[in-house]
């Protein structure tokens, strides 16, 4: 199994982080509490604050499921390509 490489840690790191900042923009755009996201998701506040910070726990970069970040877009009312940011990372094997 090829092993990840510290320079594809650190651009995932970076997404993740562009994925929390168009998370939150879109709550707020939608006038939801972090609450109001997580209940109507099926998510814990806790682990939707997590994807706000850009993490899944702590000190490791946010990676939700193809499922929630589906949900986020439905309660967020947009798109997943709106909520998605663009330009990511190269994650194949090197």
């Amino acid at each position: 199994m090829p092993r990840r490489n510290d320079k594809t840690e650190a651009e995932w790191s970076v997404y993740s982080q562009r994925f929390a900042t168009s998370l939150r923009s879109a709550r707020q755009r939608a006038g939801l509490s972090q609450e109001d996201v997580a209940y109507r998701a099926g998510l814990t506040r806790y682990t939707y604050q997590k994807y706000e910070k850009g993490e899944s726990r702590p000190g490791s970069p946010a990676n939700p499921t193809l499922r929630t970040v589906l949900a986020l877009s439905q309660v967020l009312g947009t798109s997943l390509a709106d909520l998605v940011p663009g330009d990511a990372p190269d994650l194949r094997s090197r």
